[in-house]
């Protein structure tokens, strides 16, 4: 067990393949990005030191986001499994770098063909893919939860939210704008996790934007450090370059903000993560211990009870973004009622 070490949210310029018009030219992109991307975290590397363990990059730092692709589109051009090249150099690099690699990209499942599924992971300094998460609340991508059933039968109920037990603590992911559902974070915790590692693309402001709130908010409430890497724009697509650019950071357990980036490519947002002193801290008799006091027989029952998006969505339908749509249309009518 490494006791303390250092953490890198490394905040940088996301590049979109959405013009590329087949999937060669997009995974010829992809391919640059990442060279670029790893140049600058071993560069980081260089400059922070040896105590840099652990390094959390952007979602979309593949790809962006789609940009008005059909789900089959975005399927055929932007997605990738985990034994891509990509994921081979990703690697090859943690070993040379000796670092834990985290991020989130889009992913292609032989067992659900006609989908694909934002996912992030953590690759350890050995080389080995030690955790997979595939995000579970989407505006308008493909999730386990859209053919939950099926995905049940597959992988089980553990594959919703894992934690790798590793040499760094018991880390974990939150994809983008899951910080905003303190349940992801603390399914999580439940499961032992002591730091999140979050791969966001989001809104940069001088004002607390709201994903900027949840992460203080996160930590607290499960006692867990924060590490939430921002891009720094997005280039190649008709949007606002900077609408997604700053404020990169790592919270402490408590809440407080350790360090934080302001806007463009930056590895300011670095700071020690110390394992021993949380766990003393999550070990103490006292009002702040919020895991020692949960009560969550007294929630069950209303999670239970209550349904507001329906799992399954996905059952005998063709995946559209228009289906997203109408499926929310129909659960604000429903509460509205």
């Amino acid at each position: 067990m490494i006791k303390r070490y250092k953490a890198l949210a490394l905040q940088i310029e996301c590049a979109a393949i959405n013009s590329c018009t087949d999937k060669k030219s997009a995974h010829a992109l992809m391919q640059k990005t990442l060279t670029s991307v790893l140049a600058q975290t071993s560069g980081s590397k260089k400059f922070i030191g040896p105590d840099l363990k652990l390094v959390v990059l952007p979602e979309y730092f593949l790809t962006s986001f789609p940009f008005g692709e059909s789900i089959e589109e975005w399927h055929t051009k932007a997605c990738i499994t985990t034994d891509d090249t990509l994921f081979t150099q990703m690697k090859e690099f943690c070993i040379k770098e000796s670092i834990f690699l985290s991020g989130n990209f889009y992913e292609l499942d032989e067992n659900f063909p006609d989908l694909y599924f934002q996912s992030s992971f953590i690759i350890d300094d050995e080389g080995e893919l030690i955790l997979k998460y595939r995000r579970l609340n989407s505006m308008f991508a493909p999730t386990p939860h859209d053919v939950l059933d099926d995905y049940l039968k597959i992988y089980g109920e553990d594959s919703l939210f894992p934690v790798a037990d590793t040499k760094l603590g018991k880390l974990a992911c939150i994809a983008s704008e899951e910080i905003l559902y303190p349940e992801i974070a603390r399914c999580l915790m439940m499961r032992g996790a002591e730091v999140f590692l979050h791969s966001s693309s989001e809104a940069g402001s001088p004002n607390l934007t709201h994903k900027d709130i949840a992460k203080r908010a996160r930590s607290i409430e499960n006692m867990c450090y924060t590490i939430s890497a921002n891009s720094a724009g997005i280039s190649g697509i008709d949007f606002p370059f900077a609408s997604t650019d700053g404020l990169s950071k790592i919270v402490h357990f408590e809440g407080n903000v350790l360090s934080e980036a302001g806007t463009g490519d930056s590895m300011v947002a670095n700071s020690y993560i110390d394992i021993n002193a949380l766990r003393d801290y999550r070990s103490k008799i006292s009002m702040q211990n919020y895991i020692a006091r949960q009560r969550f027989e007294l929630y069950a029952p209303s999670y239970t009870s209550y349904s507001h998006y329906p799992p399954n969505s996905f059952k005998g339908k063709i995946p559209t973004k228009e289906l997203f749509i109408q499926t929310q249309l129909k659960i604000v009518n429903k509460l509205y009622n």
